[in-house]
């Protein structure tokens, strides 16, 4: 039986958190989303289950209203490490969710570790 795209995602998805749970006990996951129109990205405490911050592409004060692109894909990841320092984060695990780590991902990755966020 073929596996659909979305299926392979989904597995790819939890394969990677379950790793990251494994290794990364107690730390906050900083999960991100990438849709074809927008990217978000959320800081989650899973021991309490609850979000500590939360950047997007639909937030009009970024200035990438609607754009799904490498350039906000850094505005975005810059949001998240300033909001996280806020909330007295300052170490975070990436979970990339099943999106491979390039483009954009990255982008984000990138911009939250210059933003001062160890991940």
């Amino acid at each position: 039986m073929a596996n659909t795209k979305r299926q392979l995602f989904l597995k790819r998805r939890m394969r990677v958190r379950n790793k990251l749970r494994r290794v990364n006990a107690g730390r906050p996951r900083l999960s991100v989303h990438r849709s074809s129109k927008n990217i978000s990205v959320q800081l989650i405490d899973d021991v309490n289950g609850v979000t500590l911050a939360a950047a997007s592409t639909l937030e009009k004060d970024l200035g990438v209203v609607g754009k799904n692109n490498v350039e906000a894909a850094t505005k975005v990841g810059a949001a998240i490490a300033e909001r996280a320092k806020k909330a007295g984060v300052e170490e975070a695990y990436f979970d990339r969710g099943g999106f491979l780590f390039h483009g954009k991902v990255k982008a984000v990755a990138d911009a939250a570790r210059e933003g001062g966020l160890k991940i």
